[in-house]
């Protein structure tokens, strides 16, 4: 099993849910967050005074996928659909996932997602 942590614009969520579920993808997490990258943030003009806002915010979708195949489909899913082409467009990180449980039915790993 892998998780797979996206790092996206919060305009493009709706796109990437959309084009997670069409390739069989069920469940995710979404969080706000905020965030930066190489950008260091960007200058914003307020009232005439110039103030750096430090911290992007963003979306984070967390999925749990049981092989591969879901793995490299989620992966491009994300890729074409959060892509805007400029910068801060955000990152995906995948790890392993040792153990998953289903809290209601006790269900665990493959079954439990």
């Amino acid at each position: 099993m892998k998780k797979i942590e996206a790092i996206i614009k919060p305009f493009k969520l709706e796109d990437v849910k959309d084009a997670l579920v069409e390739q069989g993808i069920e469940g995710m997490t979404v969080s706000e967050v905020k965030g930066y990258g190489r950008q260091q943030g960007h200058p914003e003009l307020y009232r005439g005074a110039e103030y750096v806002v430090e911290f992007i915010p963003k979306v984070k979708i967390e999925i749990v996928v049981s092989n591969d195949d879901y793995l490299n489909k989620a992966i491009e899913a994300i890729k074409e659909h959060a892509k805007t082409g400029k910068i801060g467009d955000g990152k995906i990180f995948v790890s392993d996932i040792s153990k998953t449980i289903r809290i209601r039915t006790g269900e665990e790993d493959e079954e439990a997602l």
